[in-house]
């Protein structure tokens, strides 16, 4: 066995982690934190060009940062996207597009989803009731006021009612001066470095926004959950949507990102511009542990059990009226499931955590240098190590009451119902009631089936996390006699059955019975978190000061689900004893059809289809198409969720791919980023252009594109 394999395998025995990065070690207290382990997602305001000279000979500009931010958009409130022509075209992801392919084929009694969707005209493209698009067109500081209206509060709980009064008066003041909500504006105050610095990020946002293309599901998630977070990769997850006027006329836009129709060479420096949503490269190792032990486990249990039970009923009812819906929220948990398997793997692997460890004993050394710091900052690591320790003993609970509140997929709608009806027969007052009503009615149904299943999982998580109060709630039953139970008796299985429930006795329904005898448990552990969470925030600011006046801002601040550019170079990387070039090609992709799905008949696929299969129009233009065209590619770009849809860049600022998934390496990236092995995935430009034109007879789309960059 050769030093890379032997050093692999005793990672794997030490930690069960994900594949070993190099430079693993047999003692891990030689190991030395990496100059960005903290990222590069850099915010525009503060990007540090010296180092971008230094490492590439390139420094942007002033004009180049502006027409970066302003070409770049958040797509709804999960995605990145940017525009790509004069006339509002949007590029952004399959997946990221995937509810309004949904909703666009309800209303049209079609299965976009299936058979893809393609406007040949304008006319033809499709608005999408209640989506929308945001463009970051201000940012300014705001650190001072938020920070001195802090001053003089009693206590940690004062300070941060004051801090949030703060943020809700500069937001109500800064969008008024701008014209108010029906100028289009929206203004959102985001704290950076848990309360170093305090941004107004002002938006311009534009609500008529329509379909104009997206694949079939078979191409957009080629691979399905088995390729999902690997390379090489084979999926043209990319979609297209135009942003409109009033008048229905495509809006006109200054700044946007031309396709590069030669697209890019292995080396090649490349940018992802992007909304991130949440990192927690910041924390202590005491906090990283407390989630290695407690919330990432309960969280990812939570995800597989759920994925397992919309699965079963997919497979059950494929042609139930609810199933296209119910299968988009069954790819998320899937997704989501994943992400936390890698997650978890990175806190449980001792290379990650001795440099994490480095790094944390790097800060301290630095403090202590400083005596000023030193005397202020000194004892903040071990504050949260103690509050940290102190909530160990509540830990467990948490797990039972994952995804637990109105509105979450992981919860069945009757459980969702009687939580807010026990809260409405314990309310106080009348705008209370009125507000847990809105709540109420505004809960969707889902089949009786697949809730009695996830009533059945709630009770069981119950039994697992809670022993003592499931003892309570099931009075002698089994949780699936006890949900089965439920789902024949209870007035909350469906919206019509809820219909004047809460102006009954709502005490006596089944539902609301079993909530009820969890309910103490779950208060008082809300007031324990909340107490010791309301601490842990003081302290944790108290953290980013001390670092903030060490570093500056030479440490870009955790993801925010703000804009970012993240620098990289397109190039591959080692795996499981092989190399995997930087970019798959169209031979690939049929290569993969032909070997998974017809030679051998779709083993290893997830579920009864074959995640490999290809639709009859590829079959059909296979003789048409240049084989060697690049498919997906990989680059050393810093990403997390919410990077989904952002575009990948020359140093001109032209698309060159578009940024889908990271690798299976990446995912720990939530706490650490360290880029030898990680990996961005994108689609690349010239395969988007290909399908295009000779797959999808979207020559009309691919000649603005073209056009846009001449």
């Amino acid at each position: 066995m050769n030093r890379l394999l032997l050093l692999a395998a005793l990672a794997v025995a030490l930690a069960g982690a994900a594949q070993a990065q190099p430079g693993y070690v047999a003692d891990y207290d030689t190991v030395q934190a990496g100059r960005f382990d903290a990222g590069r997602m850099f915010t525009l305001d503060d990007l540090p060009r010296d180092y971008f000279q230094e490492t590439y000979g390139f420094t942007p500009t002033d004009d180049w940062l502006e027409h970066a931010r302003l070409g770049a958009l958040r797509f709804a409130t999960y995605c990145s996207a940017s525009f790509v022509s004069p006339d509002g075209l949007i590029l952004t992801n399959h997946h990221c597009a995937r509810e309004s392919v949904t909703q666009a084929g309800l209303e049209d009694g079609q299965d976009y989803n299936e058979e893809g969707f393609y406007a040949r005209s304008m006319d033809e493209e499709k608005p999408i009731e209640g989506l929308f698009v945001e463009q970051l067109i201000e940012i300014v500081d705001v650190t001072d006021e938020v920070t001195a209206a802090a001053e003089g509060a009693a206590d940690a709980a004062a300070r941060q009612q004051a801090r949030q009064a703060a943020i809700q008066g500069i937001q109500a003041r800064m969008l008024e001066e701008r014209g108010g909500e029906e100028s289009g504006h929206r203004v959102q105050v985001v704290t950076f470095y848990s309360g170093g610095q305090y941004k107004a990020y002002v938006y311009r946002r534009y609500d008529h926004v329509r379909l104009v293309f997206a694949p079939e599901t078979a191409l957009g998630y080629f691979g399905g959950d088995p390729d999902n977070f690997t390379f090489p990769r084979y999926a043209l997850d990319f979609s297209l949507f135009r942003a409109v006027d009033e008048n229905g006329d495509p809006l006109q836009v200054e700044h946007y990102f031309p396709f590069n129709p030669e697209g890019s060479d292995p080396g090649d420096l490349v940018f992802v511009l992007g909304n991130p949503g949440s990192t927690t490269r910041m924390q202590t190792i005491a906090q990283l542990e407390f989630r290695r032990d407690f919330s990432e486990p309960q969280v990812l249990e939570a995800l597989r059990t759920r994925e397992e039970i919309y699965g079963a009923w997919l497979e059950a009812n494929p042609d139930a009226p609810e199933a296209p819906e119910l299968t988009d929220t069954w790819f998320s948990l899937g997704n989501s499931r994943k992400v936390y398997v890698g997650r978890l793997k990175g806190l449980r692997d001792p290379y990650i955590m001795a440099r994490k460890q480095a790094a944390e004993r790097d800060f301290l050394e630095a403090l202590a240098e400083d005596a000023e710091l030193q005397a202020e900052y000194g004892d903040v690591v071990e504050a949260i190590a103690a509050n940290r320790q102190a909530f160990r003993p509540r830990g467990t609970i948490g797990g039972a009451f994952v995804g637990f509140g109105p509105g979450s997929v992981l919860s069945a709608p009757a459980m969702q119902r009687a939580i807010l009806a026990f809260q409405y027969a314990n309310a106080t007052d009348d705008e209370q009631r009125a507000q847990i009503r809105e709540a109420f009615e505004g809960i969707e149904d889902v089949p009786p089936g697949l809730q009695e299943a996830l009533i059945a999982q709630r009770l069981r998580d119950f039994q697992t996390y809670i022993s003592y109060a499931a003892q309570a709630a099931l009075q002698g039953r089994s949780p699936e006699d006890a949900a089965r139970e439920i789902v024949e008796s209870s007035a909350l299985v469906t919206a019509e059955g809820a219909a004047g429930f809460l102006d009954g006795d709502v005490m006596a329904d089944p539902a609301v019975a079993v909530v009820a005898a969890v309910m103490p448990t779950l208060q008082e552990y809300q007031r324990a978190s909340a107490a010791s969470n309301a601490e842990l925030a003081e302290l944790q600011t108290r953290l980013a000061l001390a670092r903030f006046a060490l570093y500056g801002t030479s440490i870009p601040p955790d993801a925010t689900f703000t804009l970012r550019l993240s620098d990289g170079v397109v190039r591959g990387f080692e795996y499981n004893g092989t190399y995997a070039a930087p970019y798959t090609t169209l031979y690939g992709l049929y290569d993969h059809h032909y070997s998974y799905c017809v030679a051998s008949e779709g083993e290893g696929s997830a579920g009864a289809r074959c995640d490999w299969e290809l639709p009859e129009r590829w079959l059909e233009a296979e003789d048409d198409l240049d084989l060697s065209t690049p498919f997906n590619l990989v680059s050393t770009n810093d990403i997390i969720g919410g990077n989904s849809g952002s575009p990948l860049l020359d140093r001109d600022l032209n698309v060159v791919g578009i940024v889908f998934d990271g690798n299976i390496e990446s995912l720990p990236g939530h706490y650490i980023f360290i880029d030898t092995y990680n990996r961005t995935v994108s689609v690349d430009v010239r395969i988007m252009l290909e399908a295009l034109e000779d797959v999808y007879g979207m020559n009309r789309v691919a000649e603005e594109l073209r056009s846009a960059g001449q």
